[in-house]
């Protein structure tokens, strides 16, 4: 879908400038080439989902009144107006047509003439104090303003636009510009020759001697019609978003979009997207203050233009960089559609509140009974392997016809042996649970008959996002259920047939005790990037996938927590007083078992005593028989003549079989080596020496730190966690293999009598005790 929709873009974008508008010599009149019945008729197709708008060539953006005017009506926003201006300015500059549709003449006009009157009456009063009066701005004569006006926004615009070498050009309309139909052919033939020549539109109705326009459907000019009622340059934009085919029309105003209801109003909610069926089911509110449009206007006017095959955005222009977010396909505003086929498809934010309503029915529930349900979802994933698998295959041919990477491939399989490991690994996390929600961490006896209790309970809801092993899902799911947190889950696209098989024996196994809800799969064309800006519905974000992913992650949430590490770069450390086949045993297992973990070997750290003996050649040899290429540390890239090629990075996760070697001169200098490059995520010393050992342990900042043992251990179900919904290098709340004690948090219980703080005061009745009590 997405790459026809390139394609449609491209073709309308060649057609624009070759085909769809045709500019003629000056010394006759200008026609184009769409004719006024064929410019009512629905061009082309809209774009169905926000993900396509970033192929939109074509776009009309439409400011208004109180997008780019101050509070006080007088003069207009100007860091607001240079933002939208900067934003306009990159998309001409990335090859795309821009058109604007702008107020603001009449705002610009009263504060400059207000200027000039205050300087008037200052003088008068200063001739005649008798005849002074108090100045009122509402009095000025708005066409007079707009006359004023008009000359200096448009040299702020040019001004702002010429800081990114963007030329633009002033087209002003009036009524008589759609009566006629020789003007009207001449002001679309004059659009189409500015943006031919690379020049920004900018489009305004010329206020100063015509009042609000206002065309009736049923008017006739020149003998069409012209199909929608102007009366605002909300219907403008419209219409000019129709005749000139755009494939986006943006229109700004100063709420975040469409309301089912005045957004004041209780039980107001905001539509992320709209269409034809949800006309009957919104309430309009009061128009805009500062301008001639309202809500109801702009809803008629994007319909209008949706029915002509222009995609529409509302958006609130008072966002931060909202033109490039909508275009960026973040869920801004409310986008108007024709899609269908979804609209059965429950929203996001629906299935984040139904996560909380379950996450409590899941607390509500007896400790056996969450049991039960993971113990049923274990045995569903022995019970039904033949349905996993046949969908895992599908997963499986997509993803070998579209060349994913080998390392990947790897994680998105699954088998028999696979799956019978993660219902042994469910069935320990349903055990553990009779102790997870509720438990007492601490008793105190505050005064008498005045007791404190800090108990556990869930953090609430989860977003976990993963990639490529739907071996997650049930894990994450079965913990989620666990510690009764409701969840959502965000898989990737390569295991859509294996996550969707997966998610519904979840949910046969949510249902076995009334939480069907509990636990959700997103598997809508959500951005990543809108469900982080959830924080509303969300407590606790947990990404499972590349470091890529974490990181971006990492820096895209703001305002939700974040838990995990977004690289694994282990280090093995073979000290001088190692045995030469422990060594040996544990480097291939923590490089070889399997690469692509992000608790695999990255770098083997060898002490420098060991280059003249058997354990340097024999560790080479044996990885080199396993299919490891290596790369060399500076250091020993030094001392070989003829060694591996030099490693580009010491701190890099490979995630294949491949690691780098690098030889250092002592133990502190290999703990030195392992806190600037190492990633905190777990480091292993392989010895005899026990002293050393100690010291590596108790040195070495890791989330895991091993002595002779292979990095590989570092696993929540290793761990006898049962399972794990990731492993975290934060150092607050979690750190290491993360089950269910990292998904919980605590509250206090007080259970008093007619206890008050006063009574605590000096001279009151009561005393503190402070006394520490057995826990229950």
């Amino acid at each position: 879908m997405l790459r026809n929709s390139f394609s449609l873009a491209q073709s309308l974008r060649n057609s624009f400038s070759s085909n769809a508008w045709r500019a003629v010599s000056s010394h006759g009149p200008r026609q184009p080439l769409v004719s006024p019945e064929r410019r009512l008729e629905k061009a082309h197709p809209t774009f169905t989902e926000r993900s396509q708008l970033k192929y939109a060539r074509r776009l009309v953006v439409k400011l208004g009144s109180a997008v780019i005017t101050r509070e006080d009506n007088h003069g207009l926003a100007l860091g607001r107006l240079a933002s939208i201006v900067e934003q306009v300015a990159e998309c001409h500059l990335e090859g795309r047509e821009v058109m604007m549709v702008t107020s603001g003449a009449v705002a610009f006009g009263k504060q400059k003439l207000a200027q000039e009157l205050l300087m008037s009456l200052s003088m008068r009063e200063t001739l005649n104090p008798k005849d002074s009066k108090e100045f009122d701005g509402a009095t000025l004569e708005p066409r007079a303003a707009a006359a004023v006006g008009q000359s200096g926004l448009m040299s702020l615009y040019d001004a702002m636009f010429a800081q990114y070498g963007v030329k633009i050009a002033q087209v002003l309309v009036t009524k008589p510009d759609f009566y006629n139909e020789e003007t009207r052919n001449n002001l679309f033939c004059t659009l189409s020759e500015l943006i031919s020549l690379n020049i920004v539109p900018i489009i305004n109705t010329n206020d100063a001697v015509s009042p609000p326009m206002f065309i009736r459907d049923d008017e006739p000019a020149g003998g069409a019609r012209r199909g929608i009622p102007i009366k605002d340059n909300d219907s403008l934009s419209a219409m000019l978003a129709a005749e000139v085919q755009a494939d986006l029309l943006i229109l700004m105003s100063d709420v975040d979009g469409i309301y089912n209801k005045p957004p004041w109003e209780d039980g107001a909610k905001l539509m992320h997207t709209y269409t034809s069926d949800d006309s009957n089911s919104i309430e309009f509110g009061k128009k805009s203050k500062v301008g001639t449009g309202g809500m109801d206007s702009k809803v008629k006017a994007a319909t209008w233009a949706l029915d002509r095959g222009v995609s529409v955005v509302i958006c609130n222009g008072m966002q931060e960089k909202a033109i490039k977010t909508i275009i960026g396909g973040r869920k801004v505003g409310t986008f108007f559609t024709e899609a269908t086929e979804s609209s059965n498809a429950v929203p996001v934010e629906v299935m984040a509140e139904n996560a909380r309503t379950g996450s409590r029915q899941m607390q509500a529930l007896t400790p056996a009974q969450r049991a039960s349900a993971v113990n049923t979802l274990a045995d569903l994933l022995v019970s039904r392997e033949k349905f996993i698998l046949e969908a895992n295959a599908k997963d499986l041919a997509e993803a070998q016809k579209n060349g994913l990477a080998k390392p990947l491939l790897s994680r998105l399989s699954l088998n028999s042996a696979k799956l019978k490991n993660l219902s042994i690994g469910l069935k320990q996390i349903a055990e553990d649970s009779h102790k997870n929600v509720g438990r007492v961490l601490r008793r105190t006896r505050l005064a008498d008959h005045l007791e404190l209790k800090q108990v556990t309970v869930p953090i609430g809801v989860l977003l976990v996002i993963f990639e490529s092993r739907p071996d997650s899902l049930p894990q994450v799911a079965a913990l989620a259920m666990a510690s009764a947190n409701g969840l959502l889950l965000k898989g990737g696209k390569e295991a859509a047939h294996s996550n969707k098989a997966l998610m519904e024996l979840v949910k046969e196994a949510l249902a076995t005790v009334g939480a069907d809800h509990a636990v959700s799969l997103v598997s809508t064309r959500e951005e990543i990037s809108d469900l982080l800006s959830m924080e509303n519905h969300i407590d606790l974000i947990i990404p499972r996938g590349s470091s890529e992913l974490v990181r971006n992650i990492q820096q895209q949430s703001l305002h939700i927590p974040v838990l995990g590490h977004a690289e694994g770069v282990c280090h093995v450390y073979i000290d001088r007083d190692a045995d030469l086949q422990k060594a040996l045993h544990i480097a291939r297992d923590a490089k070889c078992d399997y690469p692509a973990a992000c608790n695999a070997m990255e770098t083997l750290l060898i002490h420098e005593d060991l280059m003249s003996g058997e354990i340097f050649t024999d560790v080479c040899n044996m990885l080199k028989r396993e299919g490891v290429k290596i790369y060399a540390g500076p250091r020993l890239n030094q001392q070989l003549t003829f060694g591996p090629p030099a490693a580009k990075s010491l701190k890099h996760e490979y995630g294949a079989l491949e690691c780098c070697i690098e030889i250092v001169p002592s133990l502190e200098e290999a703990i030195n080596h392992i806190h600037t490059y190492g990633s905190g995520h777990t480091d292993v010393i392989v010895t005899e020496n026990d002293a050393a050992a100690k010291q590596f342990l108790g040195s070495v900042d890791s989330a895991c730190v091993f002595h002779n043992a292979s990095s590989r251990f570092a696993d929540g179900f290793r761990f006898g966690l049962g399972a794990e919904v990731g492993i975290s290098t934060a150092r607050i709340h979690a750190r290491g293999p993360v089950g269910v004690e990292g998904l919980l948090t605590t509250k206090w219980i007080l259970n008093g009598e007619d206890h008050a703080a006063a009574d605590f005061a000096e001279g009151g009745r009561r005393t503190w005790l402070h006394e520490t009590l057995p826990l229950d």
